[in-house]
C-alpha cells in the first residue's frame, strides 16, 4: 500500500482548489525537504487550518475517499479503497505569529512557530514543510519503525550541511 508522489501532487490540487495551503509532515515532508521521493509512503501528513478540514473531508469523500481513523480534534484519516492513497489530516490553528498549533492526546499542544516552517518540493511543486530541526523533534521519544530511522537518517544529512 503506498500513496505515490502523484497521488500526492493530485491532494495538493485538490487542497489548492479549495484555497488550502497545507504543511506536509511525516514521510513526505521529509521528501519535500530533501526535495526528491527517497522511499514509499503509506499516506500523506497534511496540517490544515482547522476551519479548512470539514471542506477538505467533505471534497475527498465526494472524491472515493472514506474516513478510516477519526480521532479529532487530533486527526482524521481518509483511504481511497480503489486506488490504495490515504491522506492523515491534521487540524492546526494559527498562534497569532505565523506558525501553527495543533492537538494532542490527552489535552497536548504541539507548537509549530514561524521559524520551523519552510518550503520543500514534491514532484518539481514548492510546498510547505517542516524545517529538518522541527521534522527531528517530532520523531523523539517514540519507538521508531524502519521508515521512521530512514527519514532521521535522511533529516540528519539535511540538518548537517
Amino acid at each position: 500500500m503506498a500513496t505515490t508522489q502523484d497521488d500526492v501532487v493530485w491532494l495538493l490540487d485538490v487542497m489548492d482548489g479549495l484555497g488550502i495551503t497545507p504543511v506536509l509532515a511525516g514521510g513526505w515532508g521529509v521528501d519535500a525537504l530533501a526535495g526528491r521521493q527517497t522511499r514509499e509512503h503509506r499516506d500523506l501528513d497534511v496540517l490544515v487550518p482547522e476551519s479548512f478540514v470539514a471542506p477538505l473531508v467533505e471534497a475527498l469523500i465526494d472524491l472515493s475517499f472514506s474516513i478510516s481513523t477519526d480521532w479529532l480534534p487530533v486527526r482524521v484519516e481518509l483511504t481511497d479503497e480503489r486506488a490504495d492513497r490515504h491522506i492523515d489530516i491534521h487540524p492546526a490553528f494559527g498562534d497569532g505569529r505565523q506558525g501553527w498549533w495543533q492537538h494532542g492526546f490527552d489535552g497536548q499542544r504541539f507548537e509549530s512557530p514561524q521559524e520551523t516552517l519552510t518550503n520543500g518540493t514534491i514532484g518539481g511543486r514548492s510546498v510547505r514543510c517542516f524545517t529538518a530541526a522541527k521534522q527531528l523533534e517530532l520523531r523523539q521519544g517514540a519507538p521508531h519503525r524502519p521508515e521512521d530511522l530512514h527519514d532521521i537518517a535522511v533529516l540528519d544529512r539535511l540538518a548537517d550541511p
